[in-house]
């Protein structure tokens, strides 16, 4: 309902990023008790090509053609519970010709004898998880949404401020963009990163850890094929995972994700590109043979950072709004994934006839902490695992070092543990 430049929603979503994009295509479907779909507006700050808009100006639809300035180049590792949500909301088939398996994961520690291998076929399953570009995750999500015609697009735009209460109404939240227009809903929800606008709006702080480390990233092309192997190497510069990607043109290609430290990483960017294979090959090992082709390299700093609260009046945090923790195990996506997850059955429940939650309010208290409550457990276990990895393989103190590969040998022969740690990569969990 639009009525002098006021607009009325369901749920506004902020951030049209990989977070948005699959928060709304995770509501897209889910009717209220008048059989009527959830009307849902994303706010992305940036362009994102249209394909129509209504006669209010509301965008409708996206192209998909084309990458646009949401995604980046990067790639994100899937765990196989991730591949089978996408899959759910019907995106997997936008991913699947270029999704690369990983079958086996090699870990080890170089110059050291500790090493454990983890296998798909020892766990039951084809796959632990997929290699993909960040992009084709990204474009596959528009594809979709823009079947879906109660989700409407405000773009380029962003919000500027927000208010809880709209009139003295607390069954309303209110938000004002930069263009002007004000947005109402009975819920909204943050997906609008690490620097979230809504979470500072709120007041909600965060603890925040600066690893001291950088992420140098790029694409190369190895000599042996990768055999959809994903490998896990901690070196004296820091971790160093090699993740299989699609086949190019026949080129066997792997991404490369390195930690290590600012200052190692300006010598490291400084060299060139014959200079960065021979020192990729020392560190790495010969096990995908020489390094024959290096594309470009980018770094990004890393911190570790949580959110005081998950929710406030009439909003959730979700994904790296609440969250942002290093990709040593690749579990950053993985983890926001499950945030929409979970905050999609809620809702899906609330709207349901018998509900437990009152009136059906689908921004109501009780429903905004269950939410909070239930995703406790499973955000506390993640952060834990990949920061004390981070202690655990970035240091050299001899102690440390024994114990790693300890460690990583008992983790190897004791089955137990080696599912412990499996089930949670591959993205299942226990509230």
């Amino acid at each position: 309902m639009i009525k002098n430049n006021q607009h009325s929603f369901d749920i506004i979503i902020s951030g049209g990023g990989l977070s948005g994009c699959l928060m709304a295509l995770s509501l897209a479907d889910l009717a209220k008790a008048d059989g009527s779909l959830l009307s849902i507006a994303i706010v992305e700050a940036n362009h994102v090509a249209k394909k129509g808009a209504d006669k209010n100006g509301v965008n409708t639809k996206v192209k998909t053609s084309h990458t646009t300035t949401l995604f980046d180049d990067r790639v994100l590792a899937l765990s196989h519970g991730s591949a089978d949500y996408l899959n759910y909301l019907g995106v997997w088939q936008h991913l699947d010709a270029n999704a690369c398996a990983i079958e086996k994961i090699d870990i080890s520690d170089r110059g050291h004898y500790g090493k454990a291998r983890l296998e798909a076929q020892n766990h039951g399953v084809s796959a632990l998880g997929y290699v993909i570009e960040m992009a084709l995750i990204g474009n596959g999500l528009l594809s979709e949404l823009a079947n879906k015609s109660n989700v409407h697009w405000f773009c380029p735009d962003s919000i500027s401020d927000i208010n809880w209460q709209p009139n003295g109404d607390v069954s309303l939240v209110s938000v004002e963009l930069n263009s002007g227009k004000n947005l109402h809903a009975k819920l909204l929800l943050a997906c609008d990163g690490a620097n979230s606008p809504c979470r500072k709006l709120a007041g909600i702080h965060v603890s925040q850890s600066d690893y001291q480390q950088v992420a140098l990233i790029t694409n190369v092309a190895t000599e042996k094929p990768h055999q959809n192997k994903a490998f896990e190497r901690f070196t004296e510069f820091g971790p160093l995972a090699m993740l299989p990607l699609a086949e190019l043109s026949g080129s066997s290609r792997c991404s490369l994700v390195w930690t290590m430290s600012p200052e190692q990483s300006k010598e490291i960017l400084a060299l060139n590109d014959d200079e960065f294979k021979v020192q990729l090959e020392l560190t790495f090992g010969s096990w995908l043979g020489a390094i024959t082709q290096v594309g470009k390299r980018e770094t990004y700093p890393l911190v570790l950072l949580r959110s005081q609260q998950q929710t406030y009046h009439r909003m959730a945090l979700i994904g790296n709004a609440s969250h942002t923790i290093h990709p040593i195990a690749g579990q950053g996506f993985n983890l926001g994934l499950r945030d929409v997850q979970l905050m999609a059955s809620l809702l899906e429940k609330c709207l349901q006839a018998d509900s437990l939650y009152t009136s059906n309010d689908i921004g109501s208290f009780s429903l905004l902490n269950d939410y909070a409550q239930q995703r406790k457990k499973d955000q506390k276990q993640v952060i834990e695992l990949t920061d004390s990895l981070v202690t655990l393989f970035a240091n050299d103190l001899p102690p440390l070092v024994a114990g790693r590969n300890i460690g990583l040998k008992v983790m190897n022969y004791f089955t137990p543990l080696k599912n412990t740690l499996v089930n949670k990569l591959m993205g299942y969990h226990t509230n």
